[in-house]
């Protein structure tokens, strides 16, 4: 029990020096929310943009064939005409262009029509459109495969009732059902006239109808900035801790604690709960000044927030132990904290969302403590997944801090030597 009560006061004592610090504070605490003011102000209305959709269609056939009538009617050639949220309809008349647009990823894809497509259909072949589009923009590739579908089924319809014409134009003799060459030139005569009229009268061939529900929502981005820089400075604060436990070290205070009867456990115990305590406090004004001022979403379950956050603050806690154990002077201290912290931050999600990253780089920053604290609160507060969804992150946490404190108990020492 006694042990226990020189803990606090260990703890208690390292806690007065550091709100005594005002620079410390002030670094700790106020600088971090100056961070978050900054990037939230920047990021603000990002997502919020409802862009119109822009589909682009091409042929490889010449000018007059019946593909050229198509794009004719479908083609948008004044926008003023659209409704909010209908798609704009764009006439790529260069098909190689378009083709080599996509290769260079400064166009989503594009649809098709083929060299042989007027031939095919005059003669009653089968023939097939042609969906060019970057196999990693799911999306567009989407549009596009529904679009072509529309267009398809809007041909084959008007195909049988210009067939049925004709079958009606022989029936009364105005073409001879031996003469094949005079049946084609009438199906694509009927055909081009149907689409020539359409872009005559300015009305497009295949309508769309948008039916929009609610208005876009820009994604808060304090729900990313504040985890990120809340993981970033707690692990920064614990880290910098380590640079006064190996000066007191040097000092040889911790070297009195022992020989004024107080356990090595102790001293342990007392400056692990002393910077556990710190880091408590920081994650109550981030998560207060989140929540109070922007507004920050805590998703599906905030219980799983204040997990991570708690073991974020033990694990950072372990972490200066350690560091003070592997660093033999007080300036070695203060280097390393300030480098494993500006590596690991960006490395781990800190400055801007770990999903942004690409797939490689994701699983290298999965070596990272940040890493899996920062894609745990994305998952919980971004993507609106449930507590289960933040529990590889939470064993993850953990992990590390049995490591850095297995490690820190193993190298403990309270002399200089």
């Amino acid at each position: 029990m006694k042990q226990l009560e020189r803990v606090w006061l260990i703890a208690l004592k390292d806690l007065k020096i550091f709100m005594n610090d005002r620079t410390a504070a002030f670094f700790f605490i106020i600088f971090p929310l100056m961070f978050i003011v900054l990037f939230n102000t920047v990021m603000k209305g990002i997502g919020g943009e409802d862009t119109r959709l822009e589909l682009h269609l091409a042929t490889q056939e010449a000018a007059g064939s019946l593909s050229y009538h198509i794009l004719g009617a479908m083609e948008t050639t004044d926008e003023s005409l659209l409704k909010p949220g209908d798609p704009k309809i764009v006439w790529d008349k260069d098909y190689d262009a378009a083709r080599q647009a996509v290769e260079n990823k400064k166009l989503a894809g594009f649809i098709a029509f083929p060299a042989d497509f007027t031939q095919a259909l005059s003669s009653g072949n089968s023939t097939s459109l042609e969906v060019y589009a970057d196999a990693g923009n799911i999306n567009a590739r989407a549009a596009l495969n529904g679009l072509a579908g529309a267009i398809s089924s809007q041909i084959g319809t008007n195909e049988v009732i210009i067939k049925a014409s004709v079958a009606l134009l022989i029936e009364g003799g105005v073409i001879s059902p031996t003469d094949s060459a005079g049946i084609n030139k009438a199906v694509q005569q009927m055909m081009t006239g149907y689409f020539s009229g359409a872009t005559n009268t300015g009305a497009s061939y295949i309508t769309f109808k948008t039916d929009k529900v609610g208005e876009v929502v820009a994604m808060n981005p304090s729900n990313y900035v504040v985890p990120g820089y809340l993981v970033m400075f707690v692990f920064f604060a614990s880290a910098i801790m380590a640079e006064s436990i190996v000066r007191e070290r040097k000092n040889h205070t911790l070297e009195r604690l022992l020989a004024s009867s107080v356990r090595r456990e102790a001293i342990l115990g007392g400056i692990f709960t002393g910077a556990a305590i710190r880091g408590l406090i920081q994650i109550v004004i981030f998560w207060g000044v989140g929540i109070l001022v922007f507004h920050v979403d805590m998703g599906l379950s905030p219980a799983a927030v204040i997990i991570l956050s708690i073991l974020m603050v033990i694990m950072s806690a372990a972490f200066s132990l350690m560091l003070a154990t592997l660093a033999r002077t007080q300036r070695a201290a203060g280097s390393l904290a300030v480098i494993t912290s500006l590596v690991l931050a960006p490395l781990g999600g800190c400055w801007w969302p770990l999903f942004l990253y690409p797939q490689w780089l994701q699983n290298i920053a999965k070596i990272t403590p940040h890493a899996w604290a920062t894609d745990g609160f994305n998952k919980i507060m971004v993507f609106g997944a449930d507590f289960g969804a933040a529990v590889p992150s939470m064993i993850a946490l953990l992990a590390f801090a049995l490591l850095f404190g297995l490690i820190a108990v193993w190298r403990f020492r309270t002399s200089a030597t």
